[in-house]
């Protein structure tokens, strides 16, 4: 009895050995087909990018907060400061109020300085798009 179970286990190793090697040699190929005005609308935007300063400027968030806040505030923040725009900003879940849109953080700071006697909330960012 003992040479049939074995027997067995080898033939059983054998078959493990064997599966083993098979099932890792899968090879495959991927295709994508796209059109080629999406190559020159990705250009296009790239070259969009690189010329919106935004993103290279700091600006003050006043509020945070449901839509009717929201728009309360930049009323209010238009009627107080009307030489920097504010501009309602929506990024889940909460509506935000951003204001200026300042070269230097010293210019920021300045603003703020103001801006924080009738906001006290207020802090500057630099958006990240």
């Amino acid at each position: 009895m003992k040479p049939l179970n074995l027997k067995i286990r080898v033939l059983s190793v054998f078959c493990f050995v064997l599966s083993t090697v098979y099932s890792f040699a899968q090879q495959g190929s991927v295709t994508v087909n796209q059109d080629k005005k999406i190559d020159a609308l990705l250009e296009l935007k790239k070259e969009m990018n690189k010329n919106e300063n935004d993103s290279e400027r700091y600006k003050i968030q006043v509020y945070s907060g449901n839509r009717s806040g929201a728009q309360n505030a930049q009323k209010e923040f238009g009627e107080s400061f009307g030489n920097w725009h504010p501009s309602m900003q929506y990024e889940t879940p909460n509506f935000k109020i951003w204001a200026g849109s300042f070269r230097t953080r010293l210019e920021a700071d300045r603003a703020l300085k103001r801006i924080k006697r009738k906001f006290p909330h207020a802090f500057i960012f630099k958006p990240k798009k």
